[in-house]
């Protein structure tokens, strides 16, 4: 009976802590010109470029924060949009969105059994743009 019980509470245990643990994570790649930071809140999504822009860097995020795809996907946004904040832009350019899929591997020991490895896939919600400072009437 207890050997029952750590195969199940052990591996649900992990579970629970990647996706409590989980957060947007986000890089940089400066490639123009840095301005103050901004608050991300200003920062506007665009998938058409505006007409005057300044290009600041790329930005990416990804999260597997949510429960739900569209949750996980808000949690990367509001990252890409941190991310392009702390460079002074008002604005991220997106290139691309997606999932990827990574696989979290441990082991674990099971009194009686021995030790086992498990592997979890994770999938993050993932959003790509370039970081830009939009000028002149578009904003």
């Amino acid at each position: 009976m207890k050997s029952k019980v750590v195969k199940i509470v052990g591996p649900l245990c992990v579970v629970i802590f990647l996706v409590g643990c989980a957060t947007g994570s986000g890089t940089t790649v400066v490639t123009g010109e840095p301005k103050v930071a901004v608050d991300p809140a200003i920062v506007k999504l665009y998938v058409e470029p505006p007409i005057t822009y300044e290009v600041i860097g790329l930005v990416r995020a990804k999260s597997a924060s949510g429960w739900t795809d569209q949750e996980s996907m808000d949690y990367a946004v509001e990252e890409l949009k941190n991310q392009a904040a702390k460079l002074g832009a008002n604005g991220v350019l997106l290139s691309s969105t997606g999932v990827e899929t990574s696989t979290y591997v441990g082991s674990m020991y099971t009194y009686g059994i021995g030790n086992s490895t498990y592997s979890i896939p994770v999938d993050y919600q993932s959003v790509n743009g370039l970081a830009i400072y939009v000028t002149g009437s578009n904003l």
